[in-house]
């Protein structure tokens, strides 16, 4: 009798506790479930997502998880004196766009920003004491160092964002962006002002033969060129680096990348030199 009553006992507990996993598993999925809807409704207002510490804790800590999340930590308040941020904050902005209206689109992947002054408490449990990072939270497991973007080394540019994304989220994302007709302008101002020029000299037209004036036009264009402007323009790189010690760089520590201001540098030194 003893016997049967153990037996007994120990299949109730056995069944009880395969539905308490069972209740734990469909628990986890509906929450899962509803993570991600909330997540695709908020998308669909705005791209890129406004996290504070609670939410981040809520959305991307929290498992389980089947979707990615691209976080970048910024510190968009004046008082903070991020230079970068605001720029850096549009061209991320950009990659959120090219992604919610491309045809790839889906909610395997979601865009976050997560400012200092609303979310210092996340800053602290990422260890970050800089701005702006972009990272790479994957569907499964912790960030590794390669979830955190090297803009130092290939900047923060929307093109180099999205490769990065590619790289990490194994989605690709063609950058569509917004219309600027400021360089088409500007052109057009150039072309009105040099033709203006020559028809007011029309009757004296020598100094088009001037030697010089074509040699320093010349040299200008050339120091311009080696000083590494465009490389500016293609990686998009900061003025100058501020540490979290307050000292301010103007030489970038690597040979693969510069500040904007160490191409003033260089140009001036080259146009010394000549």
């Amino acid at each position: 009798m003893k016997y049967k009553l153990y037996v007994a006992l120990l299949v109730f507990s056995f069944l009880s506790y395969v539905a308490c996993q069972y209740r734990t598993k469909n628990n986890q999925g509906t929450s899962l479930a509803e993570r991600v809807q909330q997540l695709t409704e908020m998308a669909m207002k705005k791209s890129v997502l406004k996290f504070n510490g609670s939410k981040f804790k809520q959305y991307i800590k929290a498992p389980p998880r089947n979707y990615s999340v691209i976080v970048m930590f910024t510190a968009m308040a004046p008082q903070r004196q991020c230079q970068i941020c605001r720029h850096a904050n549009d061209e991320f902005t950009i990659v959120a766009n090219s992604f919610r209206y491309s045809p790839l689109y889906s909610n395997k992947l979601f865009f976050v920003s997560i400012d200092f002054d609303e979310g210092s408490d996340v800053f602290r449990l990422m260890k970050l004491n800089t701005a702006p990072v972009y990272m790479h939270f994957p569907p499964k497991g912790k960030p590794k160092a390669a979830d955190t973007m090297d803009i130092q080394r290939v900047g923060f540019g929307a093109e180099a964002i999205a490769k990065w994304i590619g790289e990490r989220a194994d989605i690709q994302i063609r950058v569509f962006r917004p219309p600027n007709y400021s360089g088409t302008v500007g052109l057009g101002m150039l072309v009105v002002i040099i033709g203006g020029g020559l028809y007011l000299r029309r009757n004296n037209l020598d100094f088009i033969y001037n030697k010089k004036l074509w040699g320093f036009c010349a040299l200008f264009f050339t120091i311009n060129m080696t000083s590494g402007q465009m490389w500016n323009h293609i990686r998009g790189p900061p003025f100058v680096h501020k540490s979290p010690n307050g000292n301010t760089a103007f030489i970038h520590g690597s040979s693969q990348g510069q500040f904007i201001m160490e191409t003033y540098i260089v140009m001036v030194i080259n146009g010394a030199v000549v």
